[in-house]
């Protein structure tokens, strides 16, 4: 695996003028992205390594899975939201009023409006963790439930199901593919930013003889970190250190050999996709102004 040595880190820096955001355009004009654009004059992209395509009614069947046997549905994501909801309209089925949703953040169960009256149905949410969500799974041990899901997933609910003697069917209603990449074939970037192991694979899909070089690669979260590390990448920023969310490691910033950041907040308000976002805006920003 790759890590930058104290001896490398000096190497590494110098002026960052464009950056790779693996992930769609923010369609809020107030996203941290086009600040930290305007504010050092530098160029971020947008350009999403992975695509969702969804599985067609016909292939779900094959998966001999029951909606209406359930009475719960656990929903990680937007996209499960989405495609749980496409299936039920294409398969003609009128989800029940009891129906109860568990969702892993408080922007999962708000999306939820998208396709039901929120205040007339049960939906539950950790407030900001999925362990919190899980906890409040253990509550509801008579309840079937729904995984909807990627082809590509976590195992934590699953194992953590079973391990509580939980009832569970998964539901694969899309599959995460790589994006084409060909016509970034000669450009580069001073950083390119990933948030899943999916968009780190995507990269060598299309690009199987990559070099990293001078590239600064930033990491969200420690799934994507690990998938960055395999790839015998060095890993220059990453957002948060496992098993220590609250303080950052960073071997870039300024002048410092080694520098840590105790940043401000709480351990749950890390584990907000947003918090985490302004997170790694805020490490960027540091080795933007890197000399």
């Amino acid at each position: 695996m790759s890590v930058v040595q104290p001896q490398d880190v000096q190497e590494r820096l110098y002026r960052v003028s464009s950056i790779l955001v693996t992930q769609p355009k923010p369609t809020d004009d107030k996203s941290p992205y086009f600040e930290l654009a305007k504010k050092y004059n530098i160029k971020v992209d947008f350009r999403p390594f992975i695509q969702i395509e969804p599985v067609p009614l016909k292939e779900f069947r094959k998966q001999k899975v029951n909606i209406l046997d359930h009475t719960a549905v656990i929903f990680t994501s937007r996209n499960a939201v989405d495609h749980f909801f496409r299936l039920c309209g294409e398969a003609k089925l009128e989800v029940p009023a009891d129906m109860k949703y568990f969702c892993i953040s408080e922007q999962t169960a708000n999306y939820l409006q998208k396709y039901i009256v929120v205040r007339k149905r049960k939906v539950f949410t950790g407030e900001k963790t999925a362990a919190e969500m899980l906890d409040l799974l253990k509550k509801h041990k008579n309840e079937k439930f729904l995984f909807p899901c990627s082809d590509i997933r976590k195992n934590d609910i699953p194992e953590f199901m079973d391990l509580n003697g939980l009832q569970l069917t998964e539901a694969v209603l899309y599959n995460t593919v790589a994006s084409d990449l060909s016509d970034l074939a000669e450009v580069n970037y001073d950083i390119i930013a990933f948030f899943s192991p999916s968009g780190v694979n995507s990269l060598y899909v299309n690009f199987p003889d990559f070099k990293q070089n001078k590239t600064r690669i930033a990491a969200f979260g420690p799934t994507t970190a690990k998938a960055v590390r395999e790839h015998d990448l060095i890993l220059d920023i990453e957002a948060p250190l496992p098993g220590c969310p609250l303080i950052t490691f960073l071997p870039s910033l300024e002048n410092d050999t080694h520098k840590r950041l105790v940043l401000p907040g709480c351990l749950k308000a890390l584990a907000d996709p947003v918090q985490y976002e302004r997170l790694l805006h805020f490490l960027i920003v540091k080795s933007v102004n890197s000399k």
